[in-house]
């Protein structure tokens, strides 16, 4: 037992070397003064005030939360919308064909979902003369678009574990079906809608093959920024942007941890 604990502890060790080792080496080098990533010739903070001058960085990142808080907002509504049909409506004409077509971002290439967003786009350019040129308002729809399904499923796995009694009672005290719903099921959705939301957020922030079809030239993203400036040569102040999203994740997970730290000590 005691040279399985040592195997186990050694692999899970190994995995997390593995996984944090180049995130360390990225935010040391952050602070490197040569303009080579590779090569250590000093501490210096001025990337980090060569980022802050990056126009085309800035309007690329404030472009990606602008899209992220956006689409993530719609995937939220429509993938509620998709949960409650499919957790409480029961067996209904069609109940396959909506779960297939709700569940298939999951599962399809997203080459294969943003060739298909782009020539839906360039279709309907062409039929109605909308949306005209892509950007902002076609990236939030692609976005929204795959991100619903991770909602649906994050809000159908929530609904299951309700009690509908909950909703009865509500029910048999008077309240009509819309008021049952917003003062009985929606508030016990929230925590699911909150994780629903900010996964569908990371996953648009994160995101760089979709936004490449349904993108026009007057609107890029971060992670396009990141990537054609990766392919020209690695440069310093992409080790400091990462580097600033990880406090920031670090900071986010921090201020989690703290506002549930009271309800674990109440609940012990």
């Amino acid at each position: 037992m005691k040279r399985n604990s040592a195997f186990l502890l050694s692999a899970l060790g190994l995995g997390y070397v593995f996984l944090y080792l180049p995130v360390l080496l990225l935010i040391v080098f952050s602070f490197n003064e040569s303009r080579l990533v590779t090569v250590w010739a000093g501490f210096s903070t001025k990337w980090y005030g060569e980022l802050l001058r990056n126009q085309r960085i800035l309007d690329a990142g404030w472009l990606s939360l602008a899209v992220a808080a956006a689409s993530a907002t719609l995937a939220t509504v429509l993938g509620l919308c998709g949960g409650m049909a499919l957790a409480r409506f029961g067996v209904f004409r069609g109940r396959a064909l909506v779960a297939g077509l709700l569940m298939a971002p999951l599962v399809m290439p997203e080459v294969l979902s943003g060739l298909s967003l782009l020539l839906l786009f360039v279709s309907l350019d062409q039929l109605i003369g909308w949306p005209g040129e892509r950007g902002f308002v076609t990236i939030v729809i692609a976005h929204a678009t795959f991100a619903t399904a991770y909602v649906a499923v994050i809000v159908q796995a929530r609904l299951k574990l309700l009690d509908p009694a909950l909703e009865e009672a509500a029910h048999d005290l008077g309240a009509p079906p819309w008021r049952a719903f917003v003062g009985v099921t929606l508030p016990l959705l929230l925590p699911a809608l909150a994780a629903g939301w900010l996964l569908a957020f990371t996953l648009s922030l994160d995101d760089l093959v979709i936004a490449s079809f349904t993108a026009g030239p007057g609107a890029t993203t971060l992670p396009m920024v990141v990537f054609s400036s990766v392919r020209l040569g690695l440069s310093p102040q992409v080790n400091a942007l990462a580097t600033l999203f990880v406090l920031a994740a670090l900071l986010l997970v921090g201020m989690a941890l703290w506002l549930l730290r009271p309800r674990a000590a109440a609940r012990s």
